[in-house]
Formats: structure tokens, C-alpha cells, sequence
């Protein structure tokens, strides 16, 4: 975690996010700006939560340890939205593994400093409550893609997710579990991808070649439900 001692950079980021109109307290003398860069960890699997971050920009995805000892991709998150706010409720005790896809800038508040006032404002808490509920939703639209749709639009859709900068390199045991599909189910629409041109092998993993192809095959499942797009449509200054 790299953090941003510039003043005036901190009240940019707090002024174009909106920041302060998510809580009934005053958070700005609080915030801190961060910057993570690619697979840095915004919270470390184990640790005892430290800060409740807000991703103003970039991409993560979230990693959890089974007991059998294999590491499972679990999730994307897409700015802007919470993270850590589960470990805040006390839902879980120890945070997981959220690791940033893309850099990544975010807000953090100190929960040494203002966890009494977070967990008791009533304002952040309806806020907390529309957003978790919209992932909720987004959750189950998830799965009833992953009973509804084949394969290919589903792959594209993960493509697309986890390759926010035209390449994709996550490995095939994770994609595989993600999807719920087979190992060699993966491979072969994957070499379907490239016989077709939407993706091109490379040294690292796969070049998004035609970008355009992936889309529709994505948009053709087009649930509408996105988290992030809940901040953005929410007029926070009308917020009780």
C-alpha cells in the first residue's frame, strides 16, 4: 500500500468521489489516499482488518483459502465499492485476499479511529445496506447465468473481467472453479476463442484480439445488475 501525503491530491480524490456525502460524520480529515499496483493486496488473508477502504478507481478480485488448503477465486469488484466492509460487520474476523487486477486507487479510513462512528451512522449504514443488497442481487443473477447460459457467453463475460486491459492471464484452475465447468471443458472453448480469433495464445497467456466478439457474446446474457452502478445512480445528498 503506497500512501499520498499531498493534501491537495487527497481533496481531489475526496471532492470527485463523493466521499464524504456516504457518511453523516466528517471523514475528511481521516482519509487516506492509496495507490496499489498490479497484484498488490489491498487486504491480506488472515489479518485483522486495519482500514475500510472505498475503490475510487481500478479493478481487484477477491481470493479465499479452503480448508483443504487450495486458493479459490471467489469474486471481481469493480470501482466504485467497498472493501472490507463484511470484516467491519463482523461477519467475518479476519479479512480475505483482495488483490488488485489493475493499479488501484482508494480511500481508507483507519478502523482505530472511527469504527464506533461508522457502525453507529446511520446514514453509511443505509448506504452499506442498498449495496450489499445489491450484490446480493448481482450473486444470484451470477449463478442463474452459470445454470442458464453455455459456456461460451459465460467465459467471455469472465474474459472480459479479468482482462481489463486486453490481457488475460489467470489460470485455468481458477477460471474452471469460477465458472463451475470442467478443466477441459475450459480448454476447448478457449481454443474455439482463438480458432475463431477472439484471443491470441502469447509467452504470459492471451491477448483480447477482438474484444467486439466478446462483448456480444457477454451482452447476450445482459442482466443488467452491476454493484458498481449503484453509487453512481444513488444521489447521495438526498441520502437520510
Amino acid at each position: 500500500m503506497h500512501i499520498i501525503d499531498s493534501k491537495q491530491e487527497v481533496q481531489k480524490v475526496l471532492a470527485s468521489s463523493n466521499f464524504q456525502s456516504i457518511f453523516s460524520f466528517d471523514v475528511k480529515h481521516l482519509a487516506k489516499l492509496t495507490n496499489f499496483d498490479v497484484d498488490d493486496e489491498i487486504t491480506v488473508e488472515g489479518k485483522i482488518l486495519e482500514h475500510l477502504f472505498y475503490l475510487v478507481s481500478g479493478q481487484a478480485k477477491l481470493f479465499i483459502t479452503l480448508p483443504n488448503g487450495k486458493r479459490t477465486l471467489i469474486d471481481f469488484f469493480n470501482a466504485p465499492c467497498f472493501i472490507g466492509e463484511m470484516e467491519l460487520l463482523g461477519v467475518h474476523t479476519h479479512c480475505r485476499s483482495v488483490q488488485a487486477l489493475v493499479p488501484c486507487v482508494c480511500l481508507a479510513l483507519p478502523l482505530d479511529l472511527c469504527r464506533k462512528q461508522l457502525l453507529n451512522d446511520a446514514r453509511f449504514l443505509r448506504i452499506l445496506s442498498l449495496y450489499l443488497g445489491n450484490k446480493n442481487m448481482r450473486n444470484v443473477a451470477s449463478l442463474a447465468e452459470t445454470k442458464t447460459y453455455p459456456l461460451t457467453n459465460r467465459l467471455a463475460s469472465f474474459i472480459l473481467l479479468a482482462a481489463p486491459n486486453g490481457h488475460y492471464k489467470e489460470m485455468h484452475e481458477n477460471a474452471a472453479e469460477y465458472l463451475g465447468v470442467s478443466y477441459r471443458h475450459l480448454l476447448f472453448v478457449l481454443a474455439d476463442f482463438i480458432q475463431k480469433g477472439y484471443l491470441e495464445k502469447t509467452e504470459k497467456g492471451y491477448h483480447v484480439s477482438n474484444k467486439e466478439a466478446l462483448v456480444k457474446l457477454s451482452n447476450e446474457m445482459n442482466t443488467g445488475l452491476s454493484v458498481s452502478t449503484l453509487f453512481a445512480n444513488m444521489n447521495m445528498d438526498n441520502q437520510p
